[in-house]
């Protein structure tokens, strides 16, 4: 697309890892910028970047609907996330809040660009080598989540055949990197106190995606008319095992290298014995061990970035050997 003065790029979900970085990005190539938060007292640091911070959540559709009307960019990065809850508690977020904003950013009549943030998590809970984007999304999904990711897409991409909108849909995998509050430090804690165990074989490979990496993609999709319409995956040039991945995060922590594995068969029938009994006393927190976790850290994740790579001009400039480096000391460093 071609920007102008007049342009304004809301970012939703901007206290988030990735919409953070892209506000970041956004800034400091001179766009006007908006960040949809929660919580202005979060997001003290987006203002510092000089972000105009909008107060709305996707449970409330007029905020969101109000927060749309004078952006001509929409980067969509909000979104409910976990393993565990009633689907309908990700639904009311990830689909009818998403609903909200495209109607309301089509009303505006000003939408030049919209780029949703969607997930390799849709498709099939597999094994998979070299997939790419001609195998449509699993809609069974293993989880509300990653259910609602589809049901998000579909949205999307139904708007962008019934009504012309200008979007462009990106797949990251595994999303790590500077500011990631959750599962990174997580994996860090279970690491030093010696609570981790591989699922199967070490030697599978993880779906990692520096958010430096994936922020390039959000930006050249809103750069580049020709590929409106268009899914693309996204990770890393360079997939690691789960074994580089594991110990790369416990030498740089200086926590010791894991050793334990669990069969993935034994893990399994523990996932589904967990879930079940879980599910029977209505916890409303995920077991230790679930269908969810065991797709991050037991199944062969290996995506085709290929089309991205031919369409998009995507070249990721970072590799894992050196970003997962520094999303660790940037923790240890600001915990």
């Amino acid at each position: 697309m071609q920007r102008t003065d007049n342009d304004v790029m809301l970012v939703t979900g901007a206290t988030g890892l990735v919409g953070s970085h892209v506000v970041e990005r956004a800034r400091n190539e001179g766009w006007r910028v908006q960040a949809l938060v929660r919580s202005p007292s979060a997001a003290g640091y987006l203002k510092d970047m000089g972000a105009e911070l909008l107060i709305g959540d996707f449970s409330d559709s007029e905020s969101v609907a109000k927060a749309a009307t004078e952006a001509t960019v929409i980067v969509h990065c909000a979104a409910k996330v976990g393993e565990w809850g009633p689907i309908d508690g990700f639904r009311q977020i990830n689909v009818r809040g998403l609903e909200a904003l495209l109607d309301a950013a089509e009303k505006s009549g000003k939408l030049k660009r919209f780029v949703h943030v969607s997930s390799l998590g849709v498709y099939e809970a597999r094994d998979h080598y070299g997939t790419d984007e001609d195998e449509p999304p699993n809609l069974a999904g293993i989880d509300g989540y990653t259910r609602t990711k589809v049901e998000s897409e579909q949205l999307v991409l139904q708007h962008v055949k019934e009504k012309r909108l200008p979007a462009v849909v990106v797949r990251p995998g595994f999303i790590y990197g500077p500011r990631d509050r959750t599962i990174v430090p997580q994996l860090m804690q279970r690491l030093k106190t010696q609570k981790f165990a591989y699922l199967g074989s070490p030697d599978k490979l993880m779906n990692n995606t520096y958010v430096g990496n994936l922020v390039d993609a959000i930006f050249l999709a809103i750069e580049k008319d020709s590929v409106l319409g268009q899914v693309f995956n996204i990770t890393d040039p360079r997939l690691v095992t789960k074994k580089e991945f594991m110990e790369t995060i416990a030498k740089t922590a200086g926590a010791p290298l894991p050793t334990a594995v669990v069969p993935i068969g034994v893990a399994r029938f523990l996932a589904k014995m967990l879930e079940g009994l879980y599910h029977l006393l209505g916890k409303k927190e995920a077991p230790l061990l679930s269908s969810a976790r065991i797709k991050f850290l037991g199944l062969n994740l290996d995506y085709s970035i290929d089309r991205a790579r031919r369409l998009l001009g995507y070249s990721p400039k970072f590799d894992f050997a050196e970003a997962m480096p520094l999303t660790v000391q940037q923790f240890m460093e600001h915990p």
